[in-house]
């Protein structure tokens, strides 16, 4: 459990802005870094944005499975891009500063689109878990209403939930230091800078990410048991092939997404923790939303068909 920290004490100059430490210090890998991570995000802007007008544009992808999709892709990319911006303009800066306003934005922006992809995962398993094991009743209970309902849900509740912890976040004091052990503003290492009582702070993160973490990944996990039994069930060896097949992307990503989050959240933010936890944030800050749109298109026939159907098109119109 977190121990409280006490007050300081004394005159002290309130933190108007912080010094992000990024990766490393090191002069010489922050050409080859800057460079690297531009890809990526190049690679996830591509990606996901790719998936989305494919999506929007193919007939064929107008379906539930693909409505969650789109709306992952969507999410990825404003989460890759809430962070990889400021850290690229960072490498190549002498001033690696971001002041205190825009450090509570990028906070509060992290933090509700964590949670909403949480449970953006938990509606993609519970609609797998629908398609496979009530197929039946799948159209008339996923129904445009009801996806849309399921898409806005974990936004709301993400977004509200990362405006009170940023809340806790803004009643913290930064007086001793304004160096942030991080590329990003996180909390873990914000706790570790502020000279007020952090108990409130470190209490709520720990039962906000336990909660989340624990409540999404349960649903994932109780839809899969029913999707396995089904599965089991079924007589035909191409049924059982085609539903791993439509299942399987989605439980790569949310091992990688669930996997990096949970090894950074759950445990008191410590010197040692926060460095350790600037390489684990580099998978779900960047690997896991660039991989996203590559795990779900090449394990997808629809996707893979639908692209190469929109390639054809443009090559015939020239």
């Amino acid at each position: 459990m977190p121990v409280p920290k006490k007050m300081a004490r004394g005159n002290y100059t309130l933190v108007t802005e912080f010094i992000l430490l990024g990766l490393t210090d090191r002069p010489e890998l922050q050409p080859i870094l800057f460079v690297l991570f531009l890809a990526i995000y190049l690679i996830t802007v591509g990606g996901n944005l790719g998936m989305m007008i494919l999506i929007r544009i193919d007939s064929r992808l107008h379906t539930p499975m693909y409505f969650f999709l789109a709306s992952l892709s969507c999410l990825d990319l404003c989460y890759s891009t809430n962070v990889t911006p400021k850290m690229l303009v960072n490498f190549l800066s002498e001033k690696k500063t971001i002041s205190y306003a825009a450090c509570l934005v990028q906070c509060y922006f992290f933090i509700a689109m964590v949670i909403t992809e949480y449970y953006m995962l938990a509606v993609m398993a519970y609609d797998r878990y629908m398609a496979i094991c009530n197929p039946l009743l799948y159209s008339s209970k996923m129904s445009k209403g009801v996806c849309i309902g399921l898409v806005a849900g974990p936004y709301i509740y993400g977004f509200l939930s990362g405006l009170m912890e940023t809340m806790w976040t803004y009643g913290l004091t930064f007086c001793d230091s304004n160096i942030i052990n991080h590329f990003y503003c996180a909390d873990p290492p914000l706790i570790r800078l502020s000279c007020s009582d952090t108990f409130i702070k470190e209490t709520s993160m720990f039962v906000v990410a336990g909660f989340n973490l624990s409540n999404s990944l349960l649903i994932i996990l109780i839809s899969y048991i029913f999707i396995l039994v089904a599965i089991l069930k079924m007589r035909s060896a191409e049924g059982r092939r085609k539903a791993f097949s439509t299942c399987g992307s989605h439980l790569v990503a949310v091992t990688v997404f669930y996997g990096t989050l949970f090894c950074m959240y759950v445990r008191p933010p410590t010197d040692k923790s926060v460095e350790q936890s600037k390489i684990i944030a580099v998978f779900y800050t960047f690997v896991s939303p660039m991989l996203n749109p590559i795990i779900y298109s090449l394990r997808n026939k629809d996707v893979k068909q639908a692209f190469r159907k929109l390639i054809q098109r443009n090559v015939l119109s020239k």
